[in-house]
């Protein structure tokens, strides 16, 4: 059964960068598991990866919870100033939209990302 529900989040994450791989934009790109969530943008071309964050490099006490979600959200919006990096799409990996996946996207609208 855990196969099946991870087969279909990769499908989903396959047909949205099948989808984004036309479009000339970076992506924010997560990740998340029991413990810990990380954020990525990659470059347009796919290549490059130009700012990350992760619960691992803000060393947090618990790294599963919504409000670590937020802190990299907060983190990864500073990242991308820092990249020059605005505008992007929201990768969510195949991930629902709720709980710590929302949290870290509304931290980084927040933070200046637009998406």
């Amino acid at each position: 059964m855990k196969l099946f529900k991870k087969q279909a989040r990769l499908r989903r994450a396959t047909k949205f960068r099948a989808k984004h791989a036309k479009k000339d934009i970076e992506r924010l790109c997560i990740h998340k598991t029991a413990q810990h969530i990380y954020a990525q943008i990659i470059s347009s071309c796919g290549t490059k990866i130009l700012a990350s964050a992760s619960t691992l490099k803000s060393k947090l006490k618990n790294g599963g919870n919504v409000d670590a979600a937020a802190k990299v959200g907060e983190a990864i919006a500073k990242a991308a100033t820092s990249a020059k990096v605005k505008k992007v799409a929201f990768d969510r990996s195949g991930f629902k939209y709720h709980g710590r996946v929302k949290a870290l996207a509304d931290a980084a609208r927040e933070g200046g990302l637009d998406f």
